[in-house]
């Protein structure tokens, strides 16, 4: 009986033996199939994988190793017996100079190589790390154009004023309109009431005492020769082809208004954003805002040469509620216009508590164009905290001069699109302009005008209750003009979005979700929609507010006591919208209204309503932080250094909240610094701490990741 044969032998007797000595078909390596059961990945999880982290181990080991070599140098050429300096063992802890760990000694210790900028819509703060005080530089540039700024849309003053059809202008009391004679009124008859209270006397005639004395009195002409405070003009040169192509700072603002050739000036950040209205280019926008920080470096800081800024570092200055398009548009400009070594960012409201050294605080930001409020809290700005106001004091301005025509001010041809007149008006303001109601009476005040080309002026007026109404608009702001501030916006930059859904990412807070929801106008209810679904979430969304708009903090009230009352556990940080509960879904179509919103409903608040919102969100219905943020609430800026501003603020936040009013106290800046340059003052300690060698972003980097390493060297969540 034959065996049963093999498989190799039937293979081999048909001829298909493997006679190719076990080699692979093809040399191109071969990926197994994953185990969809049990796989694991290292991608990213480790950070000798990131580079900004893996250049920061990088830069410490060779830290190290140079002070070793330095070391043993050092025992080398030393003579026996003698004994070393102990090495200073640098930690990522130590508030040691930033330029000290790089090997700096000297005069170039303590920040000679730091240059601090904070940019403004009026004013840009710069100066080194080292100095004690920044320099101040209108955020202006003036360049040749055909006509000026007063000279454009007809020559259209500032206040607008109404005219008949024959274009003469309407009698004082008219010409602003009845919703500004109303709301004018009514704040006078209020004072009056408030003042009487009070025990303060009031005169029952006194608006017509000072309208009477104002019309009647001339000004009286001053010759330049005898005016000792005559102003030095910006000189340009006979021939207009020689002219500059443009001025910038102070410079800029001291060119006569009929110069040849002519000048138009350009504020390139109007309101706390572009300023898209002025501009018809993106590129001379983002080229003018360089522009002017490069000749404040050149010339404030006396580093003309601009190959030496590569041994410069740089903080900047960003707003609590920043947009992404802004900070990755400056990120570029300091590596690739300015050229400096490493740059990084700071919040505004976080610099104000390193310059205060502070480590809570409610910070109240009153700049000239915009007013930003945020709790701070152990070095971190509270993001559902942020709330950002579109007035300041260039707004106050505005509002005392139309009360002061209004009342038949002498000089009835102020235009503030003219650059005397626009100077004279902040003069005038900060010299008049009170919140001390023992202040009110009928005085007489007086002021000189000084035009280039003509002879000085002296005017001599009356002021009663104008000069309180005016910065009063804080608290009412419905007085204050709001028609042009949201025009042509979003017409040259628009909105950043995700590179994956393409939904918009830049940070929302809810605090000023809320205050935008006050503000918004009621949408339409029954059925004029065309969306769906997501038109019906953003009805709910701002409709829930509008119902408790005569007292917007009562719906916080009533939030918190459900809140506690419906769930045993705290409700996360995300659920203190003004938005109803509602599906997953809800959310991102929620977060895709509020930041629509944000362009099309300018965010005005009273301002004790608008700290106390942001308490509330910041806070998390935690009464005791609550009581803390309203215990160290610090206003800062410009805009707030009107007298008696501070106590009158704290009054108006203990009437709105009585059942805290024990807890709540206003502060300034301690060591007597001036509020203006707290935020300067602080980035410039930012920069020279130790620590903030993980925020700093080498060319390096950038050259590389360009604005992706926002998200590994911020302080905050890109």
């Amino acid at each position: 009986m034959v065996g049963k044969k093999s498989g190799k032998a039937l293979l081999r007797e048909e001829g298909l033996e493997r006679t190719d000595n076990n080699m692979d078909l093809t040399t191109w390596p071969q990926a197994n199939m994953i185990n969809q059961k049990n796989y694991y990945t290292e991608y990213l999880k480790r950070d000798d994988q990131i580079l900004p982290l893996r250049l920061q181990q990088e830069e410490r080991r060779n830290r190290m190793t140079t002070n070793a070599k330095d070391r043993d140098r050092a025992l080398a050429q030393s003579k026996p017996g003698e004994v070393l300096a102990p090495d200073i063992e640098l930690d990522i802890d130590d508030d040691v100079a930033m330029d000290e760990a790089g090997g700096l000694v000297g005069q170039d210790a303590f920040g000679s190589k730091i240059i601090v900028i904070h940019p403004g819509s009026q004013n840009l703060r710069i100066g080194l790390a080292k100095d004690a005080l920044p320099k101040t530089v209108p955020m202006v540039i003036a360049r040749r154009w055909g006509t000026n700024e007063s000279e454009e849309q007809g020559g259209e003053p500032k206040p607008k004023r109404l005219k008949f059809d024959d274009g003469t202008t309407l009698e004082p009391e008219k010409m602003f309109g009845d919703d500004f004679a109303t709301q004018f009124a009514t704040m006078a008859t209020e004072l009056k009431v408030h003042m009487r209270a009070h025990k303060r006397r009031v005169l029952p005639n006194s608006k017509e005492l000072i309208v009477n004395y104002n019309k009647r009195t001339p000004p009286e002409t001053i010759s330049e020769h005898n005016d000792p405070l005559r102003i030095d003009w910006t000189e340009l040169p006979n021939d207009p082809q020689k002219a500059p192509a443009y001025f910038t700072g102070k410079d800029a603002l001291r060119i006569p208004d009929n110069s040849t050739p002519r000048y138009k000036l350009f504020w390139p950040l109007r309101h706390g954003w572009y300023n898209e209205h002025d501009y018809d280019q993106k590129r001379a926008l983002f080229e003018d805002i360089a522009v002017i920080i490069e000749e404040a470096i050149k010339t404030q800081l006396s580093i003309p040469r601009k190959k030496d800024w590569l041994q410069y570092a740089c903080v900047f200055v960003v707003p609590d509620l920043y947009e992404r398009q802004y900070v990755t548009q400056i990120l570029d400009m300091l590596f690739r216009d300015f050229g400096f070594g490493h740059v990084c960012f700071i919040q505004e409201s976080l610099a104000a508590t390193f310059g205060a050294g502070y480590t809570q605080a409610c910070v109240v930001d009153i700049g000239a164009q915009k007013t930003s409020i945020c709790c701070v809290e152990e070095g971190m700005c509270i993001e559902n905290s942020r709330i950002n106001l579109k007035y300041g004091g260039v707004d106050v301005t505005e509002t005392f001069v139309k009360m002061m025509l209004f009342d038949h001010f002498p000089y009835a041809e102020i235009n503030l699109n003219r650059r005397y007149d626009f100077l004279l008006a902040e003069e005038i303001k900060i010299k008049f302009c009170t919140l001390n109601e023992g202040e009110v009476s009928p005085q007489v005040a007086d002021f000189h005008l000084r035009a280039s080309g003509q002879d000085t002026r002296k005017y001599t007026f009356k002021t009663y209750d104008e000069i309180l109404l005016a910065p009063y608009g804080y608290f009412q702001p419905t007085i204050f003009d709001h028609s042009l501030k949201l025009k042509d916006r979003r017409k040259l930059v628009g909105r950043s979005r995700d590179l994956y859904d393409d939904s918009p990412n830049d940070p929302v807070s809810t605090a000023q979700s809320a205050i935008i929801a006050m503000t918004a106008p009621p949408p339409p209810i029954n059925g004029h929609m065309t969306n769906g679904q997501s038109e019906a979430l953003n009805v709910d969304a701002v409709s829930t507010p509008l119902r408790q708009l005569p007292n917007p903090l009562q719906k916080f009230n009533e939030q918190e006591r459900s809140s506690h009352s419906a769930i045993g556990s705290p409700a996360p940080d995300d659920d203190d919208t003004p938005a109803p509960q509602g599906d997953g879904d809800g959310s991102s179509v929620k977060n895709d209204a509020d930041v629509s919103l944000r362009d099309d409903v300018l965010p005005v608040a009273a301002l004790d309503v608008a700290i106390l919102t942001s308490i509330m969100h910041g806070a998390r219905n935690d009464d005791r932080k609550s009581r803390d943020f309203l215990g160290g609430v610090m206003v800062i800026g410009g805009g707030s250094q009107i007298p008696n501003f501070t106590n009158y603020l704290e009054e108006k936040l203990k009437m709105t909240r009585p059942a805290f009013a024990k807890d709540v106290m206003i502060g300034t800046p301690p060591r007597e610094l001036d509020p203006q340059g707290v935020v300067w003052k602080g980035a410039s300690v930012f920069g020279k701490l130790r620590g903030t060698n993980d925020s700093w972003i080498s060319r390096l980097e950038h050259d590389r990741l360009g604005a992706r390493v926002l998200a590994y060297k911020l302080m905050w969540a890109w």
